[in-house]
C-alpha cells in the first residue's frame, strides 16, 4: 500500500468509524483513550500560562540565557499549577497547559495564575537580577490565560507518537487569552469569573482585582483582566 493509499484509508475510516463516548470524572491519560473514535467528556477548567515576546528573547538573548528563562518560569508555573490541584496536559515551547476539575475548579485555576505572576516577578526576576546583576536589561513578561467549559478529549496521531487533543470552547479560548496584552499578567473568561469564589475576586483591602474588558476580536464578548497577584 502506498502512502497516499494509507493516507486515505485512515481519513476515511475517521470519518466514518461512530464515536464511543463516555462521561469522564478525572483527567484521561494517554492509555485511557484508544486512537480510535473514542473520547472522554469532561466539564473543566483550562488554564494556559505564556511567556510573552519570547520571538525577541530567542532572537536577542544568548541560547543559553533563554533555555533558563524557560526552565525558570515554566518550573514555578508548573509547580504551583499541581499545588492548587491541577493537572499538567502540555508543554508547548515556553508554555504550559493546565486541567483543573471539581467545584471549585475556576477558583484553583485563577488562584495558579495570580500565583504563577507573583512567582515570575519575586522569584525568577528576582533570581535572574541577582545572579546576572548588571549583565542584562531583561524583564520577564508573561500571561495566563483562563476559561471553562465542556470538553472532549480524543487521541491524535499515529501509532508510537501520538497524544491526546482537547476539544472545546475552553482549550481554545485559554490559549488565545494568553496572546493577550501582557501588562495585563491574567486573563479570564466571563464564565470563570462568575463561577469563581468571592476569594479570588478581591484584594485583602476589599478592592475588585479584575477589571472588565470587550473582546473585540471574539464578537464582543465580555472579558476580565487583572495585573493582581498572589503571594507564595
Amino acid at each position: 500500500m502506498s502512502l497516499k493509499e494509507d493516507l486515505e484509508k485512515r481519513v476515511r475510516e475517521i470519518f466514518q468509524q461512530r464515536w464511543t463516548t463516555r462521561d469522564g470524572s478525572v483527567v484521561p491519560s494517554d492509555d485511557s483513550i484508544k486512537l480510535n473514535n473514542d473520547a472522554v467528556k469532561l466539564k473543566a477548567t483550562i488554564l494556559y500560562a505564556d511567556l510573552a515576546d519570547s520571538t525577541k528573547l530567542v532572537d536577542g538573548y544568548k541560547d543559553f540565557f533563554a533555555a533558563e528563562v524557560y526552565k525558570t518560569f515554566l518550573h514555578c508555573a508548573a509547580k504551583i499549577i499541581l499545588s492548587e490541584g491541577g493537572t499538567i496536559t502540555a508543554y508547548d515551547g515556553d508554555r504550559i497547559m493546565a486541567v483543573y476539575l471539581g467545584d471549585s475548579k475556576n477558583t484553583s485555576a485563577v488562584r495558579t495564575a495570580l500565583k504563577i505572576n507573583w512567582a515570575a516577578k519575586n522569584i525568577v526576576q528576582k533570581e535572574m537580577d541577582d545572579h546576572y546583576k548588571e549583565r542584562t536589561t531583561y524583564k520577564l513578561y508573561h500571561v495566563c490565560g483562563v476559561d471553562t467549559s465542556d470538553i472532549f478529549v480524543a487521541k491524535t496521531g499515529v501509532r508510537g507518537a501520538n497524544d491526546l487533543v482537547w476539544v472545546g470552547k475552553a482549550p481554545n479560548y485559554a490559549a488565545k487569552l494568553a496572546a493577550l496584552d501582557h501588562t495585563k499578567a491574567t486573563w479570564i473568561t466571563k464564565a470563570v469569573y462568575d463561577q469563581m469564589d468571592n476569594s479570588a475576586k478581591t484584594a485583602s483591602n476589599g478592592t475588585n482585582m479584575w477589571v472588565a474588558n470587550t473582546w473585540n476580536d471574539m464578537g464582543g464578548k465580555t472579558i476580565y483582566s487583572s495585573t493582581y497577584w498572589w503571594s507564595l
